[in-house]
């Protein structure tokens, strides 16, 4: 090689800040097997054998500060659960959810976020930083090895902090606690059981109330409209819509009037009577193939609203259960395990009528039922 390109080997081009760069082809700085050199990338501010005390405690303020605020979030979180959104239906209704959410999840995510800062910070800036070596040896540690391991644990929770400074450890412990108190409140959610309370819908009140007029039963009416069906209404094969009973505004107070109707809400389909099956001990249950089922899927509550009217299968687009329409709505696809509640139907002066409530639990499977 010329001295030309000796010389051109052995340059090499300042970095930015006036550092000179390594020459291609010459070892790399960092020692032994470290995959970095330490004057390249050194220790983060703070950090090394030796603390700058006054800077310490500065840090050691600030870090207590982020773990009061988690301490602070996550108690606000509690209370705002407990007691704030209970009112006026709180976060269990509809018009309260939006707001709700956002609170809790708001105030969640600054638990979380000021949790981590603050450790952050407490690794960033308290913690000793000393170089460790660790050599590889036989799985099965010998007394002497074990002892060492102790003293290293020791010698590593004194160079965390944690335990000359009484501060961090009380204010981490006091963030951490309502964290984890947190799941157990919300398991509020997932009660109360509605134990017998779905074995009985407003269908049943209505068909006593119209049956004690003299009546055979309660009239369905249209959901929305409040008009009640004729049979001549609904006299095209194919058709599906939603009905109520009779009566259900005028007679359930307001604030019952949502539950009372979620739980009666009730699809009545057209069926083609030539391809109706109905099942034993139900032949009276439809009207020329009119027949009802609730609008409730079996699987977890969703609205079983779609119908295919070449299939006469009901799908509920929650899950993809599919119930046959024309066999007692049985499930002939996806997760539910039973099929929906059939509602018994009459005639009675050109009016579609049912002559009593659902005879099985409206609503999903696994909830308990008494």
């Amino acid at each position: 090689m010329s001295d030309d390109n000796k010389e051109t080997a052995g340059s090499a081009e300042p970095r930015e800040g006036g550092t000179p760069g390594r020459v291609i082809g010459t070892p790399s700085p960092a020692r032994d097997k470290a995959l970095l050199a330490e004057e390249e990338y050194p220790a983060p501010a703070g950090a090394g054998e030796q603390l700058d005390e006054a800077s310490a405690k500065r840090a050691e303020r600030i870090v207590a500060a982020f773990f009061l605020l988690a301490f602070a979030g996550s108690v606000a979180f509690i209370a705002y659960y407990i007691g704030w959104s209970g009112r006026d239906g709180g976060m269990h209704g509809v018009t309260r959810a939006r707001e709700s959410n956002f609170w809790l999840g708001g105030m969640m995510a600054l638990s979380f976020l000021a949790l981590a800062a603050g450790v952050t910070i407490w690794v960033r800036r308290l913690m000793t930083s000393k170089p460790i070596v660790q050599e590889r040896h036989e799985l099965a540690a010998d007394a002497e090895t074990r002892a060492a391991f102790a003293a290293d644990f020791v010698q590593g929770a004194e160079d965390s902090g944690i335990t000359k400074r009484p501060l961090l450890r009380r204010t981490l412990l006091l963030a951490a606690a309502p964290l984890g108190l947190a799941p157990l409140v919300l398991l509020r959610d997932l009660g109360p059981l509605p134990e017998k309370r779905l074995r009985h819908t407003f269908w049943g009140e209505a068909v006593k109330k119209a049956q004690a007029e003299g009546k055979k039963g309660v009239r369905l009416v249209v959901d929305g409209t409040n008009k009640p069906l004729r049979v001549a209404d609904f006299s095209s094969p194919g058709g599906m819509i939603t009905v109520l009973p009779e009566g259900l505004e005028e007679d359930v107070p307001e604030e019952q009037a949502l539950t009372q109707t979620a739980k009666a809400v009730t699809i009545l389909i057209n069926i083609p009577e030539d391809e109706f099956k109905p099942a034993k001990g139900r032949e009276n249950w439809h009207v020329n193939g009119i027949v009802a089922y609730s609008k409730i899927c079996t699987h977890v509550g969703c609205p079983a609203a779609l119908y295919e009217q070449t299939t006469h299968h009901i799908l509920c687009p929650c899950h993809q259960s599919t119930f046959d329409a024309t066999d007692a709505a049985k499930v002939v696809f996806g997760p539910a395990a039973r099929p929906l509640p059939q509602l018994p139907l009459a005639v009675e002066d050109g009016y579609l009528v049912a002559t009593s409530d659902y005879h099985e639990p409206i609503g999903p499977s696994f909830w308990e039922r008494g």
